[in-house]
Order: C-alpha cells, then sequence, then structure tokens
C-alpha cells in the first residue's frame, strides 16, 4: 500500500493525495491557494508563515484519519543576525501520531534533515535531500492511523521573519496492521567520557527497525579520531553487541581516515554524498559569523550520515546504539574525549517510551 517506487506506479493503491502548507493549512481538498496577493484571489497570496515570535509553537498540519506522509519540504533563514545565527539549532520540529501526548519525532529543524552545527550545505541521500538554497527534503514514510500533528517551536531569540513549507500525505481507509511509526531523536554530548560509549540510542522497547545515524562530530583532541566502533545492543544483549562496525570511517562507508592528498602531500578530508551513506560536511572555519575583531576558526565539524535503507536493523524487544571514541597515533590506540551529537531515526510500534528532555536552546548551540 505504502511502496511508492518506480515498479510500483502502474498499480492504484486508491489513496486520496492531499498536501498542507501556507496555502492550505487544512489540507482540504478544493481549498488549496485560495488567498488573494496584489495579483488578485489564488496567485501566491499566502506562501508562508510569517513572524513566528520566540516562544511560540506553531502547528504545521493537524491531520485527521489514517494515511501516510511521504515528503516533508521546509525552508527557511539559516540566522537572524551574527549575533543570533544557530536558528537551525533554535527551531524545534515534534511529530505526534494517533493523538499520542509525547512526541515520536523531537530535534532541532536542521539537525532532522542531517545539517549539523547550525549550517546548510547539500546532502543527496534516498530520505533526505538539501538542496540550494536551504531546501531541506525528507522523504521518510510516516505512517499514522488516527491522525498525524506536527509542530514547530521557536526557541529562538528572535521572531522567525518567513516560514515555507509543504507536507505532502495521502488518506487510506486502513493500513496494514503491522505498520510501525516513524521516531526520530536528537542527543549531544558535549564532551564525551574516556572508555564510555556515545549512546546514539537508547531507551527504546517494542518491535521496530532501525535505519538511520546522523552524526556530529567536533574534534577536541589531535591525532585521528575514527577508531570506535558503532555497536547495536539487540534484545536485551548486555555486556557485548549483535552487530559492531570495524570502525567509525567504515560504518560510514569510507575508509583509510576519508583521506586524500593535495600536490604537496599534505592530507585533506574527502568528502562525499551517495544515496545511503555520506561525509557531506566538514569545515574548521565558522561561517556563520564574520567580526572583524577575532579570527573564525572552530574546532574541525564533521557530519555524517547512514541510512539502514538496504541493511535495516530489526529488534522485537529493544535496541541501544553506541559509538567509542577511540584515536589513534604513532602511538598506537587511545581513548579520546571529543564533542558528539547525533540524530536516529527509527520505526517501532506504539506507545514508545517518553525520550530524555531536549537540551534548552544555549546548550544545543556548537563551539
Amino acid at each position: 500500500m505504502m511502496d511508492c517506487s518506480m515498479g510500483q506506479m502502474p498499480w492504484l493503491r486508491h489513496g486520496r493525495s492531499r498536501a498542507v502548507n501556507a496555502e492550505n493549512r487544512t489540507g482540504e481538498k478544493g481549498k488549496a491557494g485560495m488567498a488573494a496577493s496584489g495579483l488578485g484571489t489564488g496567485r501566491k497570496g499566502s506562501p508562508c508563515l510569517k513572524e513566528i515570535m520566540p516562544g511560540d509553537t506553531v502547528t504545521l498540519a493537524d491531520i485527521d484519519g489514517c494515511g501516510v506522509i511521504n515528503h516533508i519540504w521546509v525552508t527557511l533563514d539559516y540566522k537572524t543576525g551574527d549575533a543570533d545565527c544557530f536558528l537551525l539549532r533554535d527551531i524545534v520540529l515534534r511529530m505526534y501520531w494517533d493523538g499520542e501526548e509525547e512526541p515520536s519525532v523531537e530535534a532541532p529543524l536542521g539537525d532532522f534533515f542531517c545539517c549539523g552545527f547550525g549550517q546548510t550545505y547539500s546532502i543527496h541521500s534516498q530520505p533526505i535531500a538539501v538542496l540550494p538554497r536551504r531546501g531541506f527534503n525528507s522523504y521518510f514514510s510516516m505512517p499514522f492511523r488516527k491522525g498525524a500533528r506536527i509542530t514547530i517551536e521557536n526557541q529562538h531569540k528572535n521572531p522567525v521573519r518567513e516560514f515555507f513549507y509543504q507536507i505532502d500525505y495521502v488518506l487510506y481507509d486502513d493500513l496494514p496492521e503491522d505498520t510501525a511509526y516513524f521516531h526520530a531523536q536528537w542527543r549531544r554530548q558535549p564532551i564525551t567520557e574516556k572508555a564510555n560509549d556515545y549512546v546514539i540510542l537508547d531507551g527504546v522497547k517494542g518491535s521496530g527497525v532501525y535505519v538511520g545515524t546522523c552524526l556530529q562530530i567536533q574534534t577536541l583532541e589531535r591525532y585521528w579520531w575514527g577508531e570506535g566502533e558503532v555497536k547495536f545492543y539487540i534484545d536485551n544483549d548486555e555486556a557485548f553487541p549483535t552487530i559492531c562496525s570495524t570502525g567509525l570511517e567504515d560504518y560510514f562507508g569510507g575508509s583509510w581516515s576519508f583521506a586524500k592528498y593535495d600536490k604537496d602531500g599534505k592530507m585533506t578530508e574527502d568528502t562525499y554524498n551517495t544515496l545511503y551513506m555520506g561525509y557531506p560536511f566538514y569545515s574548521r572555519d565558522d561561517d556563520l559569523l564574520k567580526n572583524p575583531y577575532h579570527n573564525t576558526d572552530v574546532p574541525p565539524m564533521r557530519v555524517f550520515y547512514r541510512f539502514h535503507i538496504p541493511d535495516p536493523v530489526f529488534f522485537e524487544e529493544n535496541i541501544k546504539v553506541t559509538v567509542q571514541q577511540i584515536g589513534a597515533s604513532y602511538k598506537g590506540l587511545f581513548e579520546r574525549q571529543d564533542d558528539y551529537t547525533s540524530v536516529a531515526y527509527w520505526y517501532q510500534n506504539e506507545p514508545h517510551n517518553a525520550f530524555t528532555k531536549l537540551k534548552e536552546a544555549p546548550e544545543r548551540w556548537p563551539r
């Protein structure tokens, strides 16, 4: 019913296509694009939400019935000034299914779309695409049986002047009995603990499938930082996991430290985008701020994604996902401490355990 792959296009599934945006806040049939502009009625009269004030929570979609969200598109500015330049970390995205009170998705807006550190850059994966300039797209299927509600909260110091969005969905009479619900959770540990693995996801109870990781690292020590292994503790694993990668760059599909060398033999970072694995962003420069009195150096920033779509990780009772902080130098392996941030993506049956409290906005800001 929900398969929209090329091979399934000719087969009618008798859904009812709808969309919610600023031109049709309810998604009602035959009610889109009615607002008037200087060009007349129905001529781009309400393309965006305006003046979302600090502290406001705005409902983007409140859908009644049974269906599947297939695409979300969003765009907005990336800062409101040099002194307030982390807008994409300050806007919190939440999603609720079937009238639940605790969100199934909670993450800063930029991070949900794999854009970390308040930055934007191109991403060309299958479920997440970020296109010039700041066109945020999600193609994760998000089913619901009774209803869906999507909100944003402005935790930024200043108003959001313009917020553009569209949520495309299909209403159905019913969904298969074993349909699971989409979830995503943001976490951060500004200084990891030596020999204590960073937790990407924990506290998940129920049956489901883990489908993706966005990992952001600001390195706080010198030398190679990526020898840590990603571990999947599945269905009551305790001392040791069921699945363990051979290293951090290996988990994200690369090898040998993502190295490339210039004509002088100096190593530089080799970023990349693919359908399921990517290293889309590397920088050691603060591009969000320009000031005549200090430089723009910051601890190196790196963002990675891996989507377990062809290789899903199933669980029946619970799952925990962690990554080690292990480096390497001329003296061999060593335990290290860095700044780690992540978004985990998964599907599971409901109800789900409540998430840990999201950090306040200043605690989410990058170094």
